[in-house]
């Protein structure tokens, strides 16, 4: 015996038409809704069909032009810092949901930059691989948008900025300037002066605007010791940077990271230093999460639904691919849920 197992044998449109007693032409007129057949021809083919088990096949269905049944999502991060990140994990569950709910499966590849994702992109349409596609990470200088107007395919922009306009692109996105804002008011008011913002990739739009908020909000009231730091999102940079801001000559007295994972890294490494949170430094995570619960003490954190995103985002791009018009949907602003990581600066 080899062990070499034989593909078990799929159901075609020819056994759907011996069992029902038509001919194959039928069968595939009832199966993709044509005319030229009875009402009661279509009914009994479509239910051999289904105790067959025939589902049609997505490249028959590519090479007809009828479509792949499958939406493309790329992910241009290092791979390493994606097993930890709560945010993806929740995004895609909402996403898989409204897929699932129309049949349609998830192509998914992670790639080193945006220029890979461009040419993943372009092979994809070339094969008729998707009918459409998710875009996150938006940049401040895009490329991709541009190579999906070109290429006329379909997608949605999660975290776009909500002026942009691209033909037969939707963009969903959070008002992370509103967010930044609410925690700056929160730290002003408990007394800190002296803010540090550990952010996540530099050139991401979201990441962007964060920056350009807490910018904004310290010139309006005058505050001159408050800055962001750039990192990848990993715990190991969390850790780094946290620890260098802590060791200066006027370490900051409340610190922001852009998710939850460098929160906690970040907490392990003021505790390392001898800093007591919140005491000598208060600490506010941007993804709230079951890690944020997880840690002593609880981490204060902006709060948002990441699965009501995705599935957002999905329903906005199956309604593209049904022929709706592009557009631009705003998702609640995160909310500051306050907790025990955040107290009064010391001396305030």
């Amino acid at each position: 015996m080899s062990g070499k197992r034989s593909p078990v044998r799929r159901p075609t449109m020819k056994d759907i038409a011996r069992r029902a007693g038509v001919s194959q032409s039928a069968v595939s007129f009832a199966l993709n809704g044509r005319p030229g057949v009875s009402e009661d021809t279509r009914d009994r083919v479509r239910q051999v069909a289904e105790e067959l088990g025939w589902r049609p096949s997505t490249a028959a269905r590519a090479l007809s032009g009828e479509g792949a049944a499958t939406v493309g999502f790329v992910l241009a991060r290092p791979a390493e810092t994606l097993g930890v990140d709560s945010f993806f994990l929740q995004l895609v569950s909402g996403i898989q949901e409204v897929l699932a709910e129309r049949h349609l499966g998830l192509l998914f590849q992670v790639v080193e930059d945006v220029e890979d994702e461009c040419a993943v992109y372009r092979r994809w349409w070339a094969e008729h691989r998707v009918d459409g596609v998710l875009v996150v990470d938006p940049r401040t200088d895009d490329p991709r948008t541009g190579v999906l107007d070109e290429l006329g395919l379909p997608g949605v922009v999660i975290g776009g900025a909500p002026d942009e306009r691209h033909p037969g692109l939707s963009t969903v996105w959070a008002d992370d300037a509103g967010a930044m804002a609410a925690v700056v008011d929160e730290l002003y008011a408990l007394g800190h002066r002296r803010i540090v913002h550990i952010a996540g990739l530099p050139g991401l739009a979201h990441t962007e605007r964060r920056i350009r908020t807490l910018r904004a909000e310290a010139e309006r009231r005058g505050l001159t010791g408050v800055t962001s730091v750039t990192t990848d999102y990993s715990d190991a940079e969390g850790a780094a940077v946290t620890r260098r801001v802590l060791e200066a000559s006027a370490p900051p007295t409340a610190l922001i990271y852009d998710n939850d994972v460098m929160a906690l890294a970040g907490v392990a490494a003021a505790t390392e230093l001898g800093h007591a949170v919140p005491a000598d430094v208060s600490v506010v995570a941007w993804e709230d999460s079951a890690l944020c619960r997880m840690v002593k003490p609880w981490l204060s954190a902006l709060s948002r639904d990441s699965v009501e995103f995705g599935r957002t985002a999905a329903t906005e791009l199956t309604a593209l691919l049904d022929g709706g018009p592009a557009r631009t949907v705003r998702v609640p602003v995160p909310r500051l849920i306050v907790r025990d990581s955040t107290g009064a600066a010391r001396g305030a």
